[in-house]
């Protein structure tokens, strides 16, 4: 820091100044401006289970075929935002909807990303 209370780095043209209320000021915008945020609109997928089938198998879907699942039902849903697993739940059923109860949220250390 130089005498007029200026921050300078090295490969830098210019100075920053470094004070207390400036650091205050940037976070009000960052707080503000994480609302621009806040419509943005995002993937959320529920997944029930898995399986692989051949390509046979697949051609011979009709109405009426079971696809088999590697769950049990009652095994709780993945639920995941962007390809992101986010939580585990139940399925509800609302207004004659499905819908997800969460029963956890997958911690960030826990998150995976691969659907």
């Amino acid at each position: 820091m130089n005498e007029n209370n200026q921050v300078e780095f090295e490969n830098s043209s210019a100075p920053v100044r470094s004070s207390t209320s400036s650091a205050v000021k940037t976070a009000g915008r960052e707080s503000a401006s994480i609302d621009l945020f806040m419509d943005v609109m995002l993937k959320v997928t529920v997944e029930l289970g898995r399986t692989r089938m051949t390509l046979q198998q697949v051609l011979d879907l009709q109405n009426g075929s079971v696809v088999e699942l590697d769950r049990l039902a009652g095994d709780p849903v993945d639920v995941f935002v962007n390809d992101l697993l986010i939580a585990r739940g139940e399925v509800v059923v609302v207004d004659d909807k499905f819908g997800v109860r969460i029963t956890e949220v997958i911690s960030p250390e826990n998150r995976k990303g691969s659907m």
